[in-house]
């Protein structure tokens, strides 16, 4: 075998071990059987909340069980297919071999990051908040591509995206819009969006053509759960319910079923209107305002802790620049990480900012 192949699959399975020992295989293997256990009583469907859980959690354990240890025979099955290639002297064979290698080091290169996401709330679902903020009616139309490009995102991996509540701007575009994603480790890898996105293009609706630069807002927070604990006094609260409306202010329901919450202590307002009836919208509200004091409580924590340590936190500070003229760039600038396709970029391919974000946190936290 080539020296050079054969130092590669030695520094990938050095990595792959890392990764092993972080995930600690035989805790998830015990952890999968305790599941499977839970799953195969027959009464578990009498709590239908609880069965929900314990078979997400039984998939989505075995999932990273498979995925770790295809990872493992795949690479140790690397060695014989370069043999073979080369005993046969096949070029065909010894370049599916090379093929293999290089899907193996992204496939590594991608579960180590997800081993990277240790933080408290990072296994949990994510709840997104968009925001338009400087630049008028391009900056609505931005807050509705950024808004497209998740989605999108989340449509590539097969994950769930629902939509809360959405405010649309009357020209075009969105004044916000809130919508959670369901998928393992959506938080962890998704909280690393959180700050201040820049547009800069020319605009589509100045008549003479000139170039615009807009921003729009990008707020994330884990989903809460039940153990959670938000305590929320009914008198902190005002309920306002008003009509629910789409794009151009039109009317969607003919009753007041949508539903506006404002926490009076600090201030928070959240609303939903995609429900039929206002007590869902109410309770559907009562969830994402918890989300959103849970978020508040622990950035009041890690703000303490960033006191102690002198080191501040950039979250909120401008994040990302998507340029579209007078050239093609997206640049993401804490990692310095940059694609010249902001096309392909707001049509949902941000794997490679998502990386390189989780990989620029946890080297500011060491």
């Amino acid at each position: 075998m080539n020296p050079d192949v054969e130092a590669d699959i030695k520094d990938l399975s050095a990595t792959l071990s890392s990764i092993e020992a972080v995930m600690d295989l035989d805790g998830l293997r015990a952890q999968v059987a305790d599941l499977e256990e839970q799953a195969a009583r027959p009464d578990l469907w009498d709590d239908q909340e609880k069965a929900q859980k314990v078979t997400s959690a039984l998939s989505h354990k075995q999932g990273e069980l498979r995925r770790v240890t295809g990872l493992r025979e795949r690479l140790d099955d690397l060695p014989l297919l370069y043999e073979l290639a080369e005993e046969a002297d096949d070029a065909d064979a010894l370049a599916d071999a090379d093929n293999d290698r290089s899907k193996l080091r992204e496939e590594i290169a991608s579960l180590e990051v997800r081993t990277l996401l240790s933080g408290e709330y990072d296994e949990r679902n994510a709840l997104i908040t968009i925001r338009a903020e400087a630049g008028g009616v391009d900056a609505a139309d931005f807050a509705e591509m950024l808004l497209r490009m998740y989605s999108r995102w989340a449509e590539r991996h097969g994950y769930g995206v629902e939509v809360f509540d959405t405010s649309y701007a009357e020209e075009a575009g969105i004044k916000s819009a809130t919508f959670r994603v369901t998928a393992p480790y959506a938080y962890g890898t998704l909280s690393v969006e959180q700050g201040t996105h820049r547009l800069v293009r020319i605009s589509p609706f100045d008549n003479q053509g000139r170039r615009q630069t807009s921003f729009a807002g990008v707020e994330v927070v884990p989903v809460v759960e039940q153990t959670d604990h938000v305590e929320i006094d009914e008198k902190d609260l005002r309920v306002d319910v008003y009509r629910s409306s789409g794009p151009g202010g039109q009317g969607v329901n003919t009753t007041d079923s949508a539903v506006r919450l404002t926490h009076i202590p600090t201030g928070i307002v959240v609303s939903c209107q995609n429900e039929r009836s206002q007590l869902q919208n109410k309770a559907t509200a009562m969830n994402v305002l918890q989300a959103k004091l849970l978020e508040r409580r622990r950035q009041e924590e890690q703000a303490k802790m960033d006191a102690l340590k002198d080191s501040g936190s950039s979250w909120g500070n401008q994040m990302r620049s998507y340029v579209l003229h007078p050239y093609q760039m997206v640049k993401d600038l804490r990692t310095e990480h940059e694609v010249g396709n902001p096309s392909a970029v707001l049509d949902g391919e941000i794997d490679d900012f998502l990386e390189a974000g989780i990989r620029w946190r946890k080297q500011s936290q060491s």
